[in-house]
């Protein structure tokens, strides 16, 4: 790696004192130079101990906000404030893989098109108890753009956590931060954005960054809500296609695919609730309104005629009965089939 080659690696913080100290360890031994943004989005713990402590490397800078800024703000703020050839962000309870940056790094220096690369993270609930990372040679997919989104339509789902991300730094700012508007989406709208715009590798047979999964995560917590996560990727797909439409052939055609996807897994969760005998804690009739809502095709879909098919079923049939529909084991193997496909090729 050349001198002047550096990477800005942005940690945003909420009450993550424990976790901060490895997350930021994690980045200053990667080998590379780098410049170590954390932001404490006015924690109530001890992170600005912590991060003071941390801030006594000169490859260090903490930041501390008086009043709490909210997660969007927070990340806009330290992208911002990013001034190496290439950016992360990774949330201070995450944590990066031995060579990642270098990793990254050599792609960025063969491909000058791509603007993303990306890898996989396995999942972790505590820094005592981390699953083994692959960190040999990886194998480097070039996706182009169009392709990548395409995938991504088929789904509409996001084949990325966060940290296993990094940007270009001149595209990063070209096309701005975080979507305001999507608290919960917004991470899955920018990678989108980036594929209108570039190339997107991915690095196989390796793992880029632990991501921690934890009961006070807001996946868990405040975006717990189907109906609102279903939005919110509706949301992620309407904008990308409205402001990069433009960028992105066929664009209509794949908005097609990505609106019939969302209406496809609303409907599908609705015949869950049935065959999970949990009608009670979901609502079935605002998840059938979303589908008629986002794809005017809905009616004509599978999971649709499941569904009222479920519905005349209803409650008086034993339990043991409705898990055994030929339509719930196939969603099954899909769903373990879309996930090797990630665990190996990333889309």
């Amino acid at each position: 790696m050349t001198e002047e080659t550096s990477f800005s690696v942005v940690v945003p913080c909420y009450n993550y004192a424990h976790y901060l100290k490895g997350c930021v360890e994690s980045i200053l031994c990667q080998g590379v130079k780098v410049q170590v943004i954390v932001i404490d989005d006015c924690s109530s713990d001890d992170t600005p101990a912590v991060g003071t402590s941390l801030a006594k490397d000169s490859r260090v800078t903490f930041l501390r906000h008086e009043v709490n800024q909210g997660h969007i703000q927070t990340y806009n703020e330290g992208l911002a404030l990013a001034t190496g050839d290439y950016t992360a962000l990774i949330s201070a309870d995450d944590l990066l893989t031995p060579g990642a940056l270098k990793r990254a790094q050599a792609v960025f220096d063969t491909h000058p098109e791509v603007g993303m690369v990306y890898g996989h993270a396995p999942y972790f609930q505590s820094n005592d108890t981390l699953p083994h990372a692959r960190v040999g040679e990886p194998r480097v997919d070039i996706w182009d753009g169009r392709r990548w989104i395409a995938q991504r339509c088929k789904t509409a789902t996001s084949c990325i956590s966060s940290p296993e991300v990094v940007v270009r730094t001149s595209l990063q700012q070209q096309l701005g931060g975080y979507c305001a508007d999507l608290p919960h989406a917004g991470d899955f709208e920018m990678w989108l954005r980036f594929a209108a715009h570039s190339r997107i590798a991915y690095l196989g047979r390796v793992d880029q960054a632990y991501y921690r999964r934890h009961p006070a995560s807001m996946q868990e917590t405040r975006f717990n809500s189907i109906l609102a996560d279903l939005a919110q990727r509706r949301a992620a797909f309407e904008i990308v296609f409205h402001a990069h439409g433009h960028k992105i052939e066929d664009m209509e055609q794949l908005r097609e695919v990505a609106l019939r996807a969302l209406a496809k897994e609303a409907l599908w969760i609705a015949c869950w609730s049935y065959d999970r005998r949990r009608v009670d804690r979901v609502c079935v009739n605002d998840l059938e309104a979303f589908a008629s809502q986002t794809y005017p095709g809905a009616r004509s879909l599978a999971e649709y005629w499941g569904l009222q098919w479920r519905r005349r079923l209803g409650p008086r049939w034993p339990p043991i009965l409705q898990p055994i529909l030929p339509s719930g084991y196939l969603h099954w193997a899909k769903s373990k089939m879309l996930w090797r496909r990630q665990r190996v090729r990333g889309v």
